[in-house]
């Protein structure tokens, strides 16, 4: 779960935000069902009223300039907590942020892969006092890693800012730039000029930039530095000198010292099926069928046997 809180001025537009149903957008699901309401805290009606109770409290406050607090829960692609679930979410992220005794409501939206909940709040009490935003985007990281672990939902690493120090500097995964990370691989492994690469790179839908250096953009404006991912531009052009066997070799030895792979033994991760591959992890058959191919063009032998056979047969002359 990736949760996320943003400090606004409008109840208006927050609130309409949250309950619009967006008829005219083009929505997977059926549009008129994309916003559901799950609970409302210290306030209830449909949305004028709503409206009406918020901004009637932050009068207390006249002088607080952003007096609405939108939380953002965004739970894993194919999650779907039943209702009941996701009333007692909203009430354990109230007490864990302290909002839990102000005016708040929770809705549902379906209109992308994933449910996202959200959670709109007054930051002014009934007692005229504003709740505090200091150290919020802590306060959310532990309550999301909290609520995976009590509703048993797919856990999430924290932002390394908020980790004990000891785990701060411990390799992190990215699924996509593992995933561009494989399919550089692979096209490594079938180009034999860097022309022939960046086309390959091109056909699975990377920009490639280079200038001094090498750096490549996914379809989704992913940017990433080839030295990054443990392929500089130097590096990617003496693997395409290699014969198809010595960039086996070479994959294979990148692979063992890859550490990003590493599970973390401190987080309890789902357990997968034999059978199913890791999501940044798509092209693995066709990566393995590359390794794994003999060596047609012709035979290669190391030049250290090579030198060690001559002076074999040069004591057998003696």
């Amino acid at each position: 779960m990736i949760g996320k809180i943003i400090l606004g001025k409008s109840f208006r537009g927050c609130i309409s935000y949250v309950l619009e149903n967006k008829r005219e957008a083009l929505l997977k699901s059926d549009p008129t069902n994309r916003a559901e309401l799950i609970s409302f805290n210290q306030c209830f009606g449909d949305k004028k009223e709503l409206i009406r109770q918020f901004n009637d409290l932050r009068f207390l406050n006249p002088g607080l300039a952003k007096p609405v607090m939108h939380v953002i829960l965004s739970l894993a692609q194919g999650e779907t907590p039943g209702k009941t679930t996701l009333m007692a979410m909203a009430e354990d992220c109230a007490k864990e942020l302290g909002f839990d005794k102000h005016q708040y409501l929770s809705v549902t939206h379906n209109d992308t892969g994933h449910l996202h909940l959200h959670i709109v709040v007054n930051r002014v009490g009934f007692d005229g006092k504003t709740l505090s935003d200091s150290n919020n985007f802590k306060k959310i990281a532990n309550c999301c890693r909290k609520m995976e672990l009590k509703y048993n939902l797919k856990q999430v690493e924290s932002p390394k800012c908020f980790l004990p120090k000891e785990r701060r500097n411990m390799p992190r995964l990215d699924s996509r730039k593992e995933a561009m990370k494989t399919d550089l691989r692979i096209s490594l492994l079938e180009s034999t000029s860097f022309a022939a690469f960046e086309s390959r790179m091109k056909q699975k839908g990377y920009a490639v930039i280079k200038a001094r250096g090498i750096a490549f953009r996914d379809s989704k404006k992913m940017y990433a530095k080839g030295s990054d991912l443990g392929y500089s531009l130097s590096k990617i052009e003496k693997v395409l000198q290699l014969t198809l066997t010595q960039k086996q070799l070479q994959i294979h030895q990148d692979l063992r010292k890859e550490k990003r792979l590493i599970p973390d033994p401190q987080i309890t991760r789902p357990e997968m099926s034999k059978n199913k591959l890791p999501d940044y992890l798509p092209d693995l058959p066709k990566a393995l069928e590359i390794l794994m191919r003999p060596e047609l063009e012709f035979d290669y032998t190391p030049q250290e046997l090579l030198e060690k056979k001559r002076k074999k047969n040069q004591s057998l002359h003696l």
